[in-house]
């Protein structure tokens, strides 16, 4: 290769860097940040607070065990459990 074939390609490489660096930019980081936030609501859930799961079922936690939740829901006082990864919100009581 000469010197002005290396130079054709430099631009066709720049243009994949650049592609490259916002998909990063505008995919991978934002993401990670999603990630980043929902492990921290789910680290910080305790006993009482209410919960919404991803299937829209919403109840107050009695129990939480290893990667495991239990909620308290209904009338009758249902007791179900789910794994974390299920819980779509954390509502935390107003303290006073």
């Amino acid at each position: 290769m000469d010197g002005q074939g290396i130079s054709m390609w430099l631009p066709t490489l720049g243009y994949l860097v650049f592609f490259i660096l916002m998909m990063y930019l505008l995919i991978f980081l934002p993401q990670k940040r999603r990630d980043k936030k929902a492990k921290a609501m789910l680290d910080s859930m305790q006993v009482g607070n209410e919960v919404i799961t991803i299937g829209g079922v919403s109840g107050k936690i009695v129990n939480i065990k290893d990667d495991e939740v239990t909620i308290e829901t209904g009338v009758e006082k249902a007791k179900i459990n789910f794994k974390k990864w299920a819980i779509k919100e954390v509502i935390k009581p107003i303290e006073n």
